[in-house]
């Protein structure tokens, strides 16, 4: 009777240890409520803290980028198509040369380039401004363990569905009617959860991600693997443990 006794606390040992699906990540409870996605979404990447802006200002509506015939102008085309990088502050805006500090969080490109050419029209004629952000990336968790992916946006207008593409697409395991979306908000996050198996949601996968974004496909939980690879350590130590003990029986 002691003997057993020692087998059925090992097993019980065994089972204070088991936890299933332990890869699930950003579990949220069944009544959890998600942030909701405007009816209406805004198709046009937005400049937010800690952008890296890469930079350039030529006069006259750009006149010298253009003009490489003359050669005596060459060198300073080329001097003038120097890209310089300027970061956004948490404050929402940026330092950049000449006019100092420019609000630009919350402008697309566009604004935010036209914004710029209003103010340094005060010191060169026709300025024509480029900018670019250099630093804009999301990570995205597919739903299969081990494959998830940093996706550099290169595009302003890098859609959910892209990213997912890009990332190799929904895992075997990945559920498509739990994508939840991470955004950044000031110091707080907003969390979105997405149906995409549902055609009438398409307009979500259509959403155009934001710099620093994390997509996370919800894995399905795989019940009988995971009890299957929980317990199998369990049977092996126990099929020794009765072994040992029969052992033992026989030498007495």
């Amino acid at each position: 009777m002691g003997k057993l006794s020692i087998v059925l606390g090992l097993a019980a040992l065994m089972f204070t240890g088991c936890a299933i699906n332990r890869d699930i990540m950003f579990k949220t409870p069944r009544d959890y409520q998600f942030d909701t996605a405007s009816d209406t979404l805004d198709r046009q990447f937005k400049i937010q803290p800690d952008d890296v802006l890469s930079f350039r200002m030529y006069a006259n509506d750009g006149f010298k980028m253009v003009d490489m015939v003359n050669e005596e102008n060459l060198s300073m085309t080329s001097a003038n198509r120097i890209q310089f990088s300027y970061l956004v502050h948490p404050d929402g805006q940026a330092k950049l040369p000449v006019v100092g500090y420019v609000p630009v969080a919350g402008l697309s490109i566009r604004e935010a380039e036209m914004a710029l050419e209003q103010r340094y029209s005060t010191y060169y004629q026709k300025p024509f401004v480029l900018l670019s952000v250099s630093n804009r990336r999301v990570v995205v968790f597919p739903g299969g363990g081990g494959d998830a992916k940093v996706v550099m946006l290169e595009n302003n207008n890098t859609s959910l569905l892209e990213v997912l593409a890009r990332a190799g697409g929904i895992a075997k395991r990945g559920d498509a009617r739990r994508v939840k979306l991470f955004r950044k908000d000031g110091e707080q996050r907003k969390i979105f959860e997405f149906d995409l198996s549902d055609i009438d949601n398409l307009k979500y996968a259509d959403m155009v991600m934001q710099a620093d974004d994390v997509v996370y496909v919800q894995p399905n939980a795989e019940i009988a693997r995971g009890i299957l690879q929980e317990v199998t350590p369990l049977i092996t130590l126990l099929t020794s443990a009765v072994l040992v003990l029969g052992i033992i029986q026989t030498f007495k």
